[in-house]
Parts: structure tokens; sequence; C-alpha cells
């Protein structure tokens, strides 16, 4: 990345358009590199580092993620009243929540999307609902999207490295719940994903 920048201010005057191009394709695939090996690195961890368990206030926690991705104005989150405090591993439920909320935001095609979070109580576990109104998924590529390195759209047109989701699914899965999709093509997005109540000891 350095020597990029470095080589580009040694040239600057004698670069073309087409080779700054150039130059900015080849810093993106080094930020999309060092996000993949940040990702590898996230979904190898998963199951096998102990989590400290803390009260969370599932409401406050989305109130963080949402500030933290700090979406346009004009794109609307809406959090149900209902949302619940309790025990839990308050890290692997952010980044579960942070995962789907990012993806929601990042490949919406407009500013002004809606993003709706409800939680249904299942005596046992929670049912969490993460709805958009984004562009949905064709069914032939909903088994896709939990599987690592998995993207629908080429990587230069939108970044993404395809380990979100998969990382997202063992973190639910390794504490004892289940995630699943429905979506129709231009019809938008809901996400559902159980949540124990008791603490899963790893």
């Amino acid at each position: 990345m350095n020597l990029s920048h470095w080589l580009e201010e040694d040239i600057k005057t004698d670069l073309t358009t087409e080779n700054q191009h150039q130059f900015e394709l080849l810093r993106k695939r080094v930020y999309r590199m060092e996000a993949l090996i940040d990702g590898l690195l996230e979904y190898s961890r998963v199951g096998r580092i102990q989590t400290a368990s803390e009260e969370v206030d599932v409401s406050k926690l989305l109130a963080e993620i949402i500030d933290s991705l700090n979406p346009q104005p004009t794109f609307k989150i809406e959090i149900a009243s209902e949302m619940p405090v309790f025990k839990t591993k308050k890290l692997l439920l952010r980044q579960v929540f942070a995962n789907l909320l990012s993806n929601a935001i990042k490949h919406h095609p407009r500013n002004d999307g809606h993003i709706k979070i409800l939680v249904e109580d299942r005596k046992e576990l929670y049912k969490f609902i993460v709805s958009d109104d984004g562009d949905g998924i064709d069914a032939k590529n909903q088994d896709k999207i939990f599987t690592i390195f998995q993207t629908l759209q080429s990587r230069d047109k939108k970044e993404n490295t395809g380990v979100g989701l998969s990382i997202v699914k063992k973190i639910v899965e390794s504490e004892g719940g289940e995630i699943s999709l429905d979506s129709e093509l231009g019809r938008g997005a809901t996400f559902y994903f159980t949540w124990p109540k008791s603490v899963v000891e790893h």
C-alpha cells in the first residue's frame, strides 16, 4: 500500500487517467485482502475463544451499532420497542447484528432505505428479525450467501470479502441458534436468527 503511494507521488506528473485508475484499483484490492485476512481470523476464532457474558440491553446495543455504522440521515432504521434485556455474550450478539445491518445498508440501492428490527419471545430463546426493503436476493442464490467467500456481485463493483455472513452463521450456530433468510428479488430481504436466553459455555 505504501509503495503504491510513494510510486504514485514520484511519477504523478507522468500519470495518465488510466494509470491513476489502476493505482486506485490496486489499493482497493489491498484493502480487500486486509479485510479478508481479518475476516478469516475472525471466522477461525468463533467457538474457540471464551467470551464473557454480561447483561445486555438489546435496544441500547442496536443504537450503538447504528451509530457506528453511520447510515445516511435519510436511511430509516426502526427498532421494535419490546427488545429484551438479558444476560448473554454481548460481543457475539453485537457482531451478528452489526454484520446483518451493515449488509442491509451497504447493498441497499437507495439512501432512503428502511430496515426493521423485531423480536419474538420463544420461551427458551429469542427470535430476532432484521428486515429491509432493498433489492432482495434471487431464490437461486439464497443457499450460497452463508457460504464462505461467496459474493453475489463483482468485488470490483461492490467491496465485499464474502466472509461476513458465514461468520454470522457460525456465531449463531455456535451459540445454539439457527439463522435463515426469506427474500424475493425486488422485494427486500428478511433474516431470522434465534438466540438462546441461557448462555452456551464453550
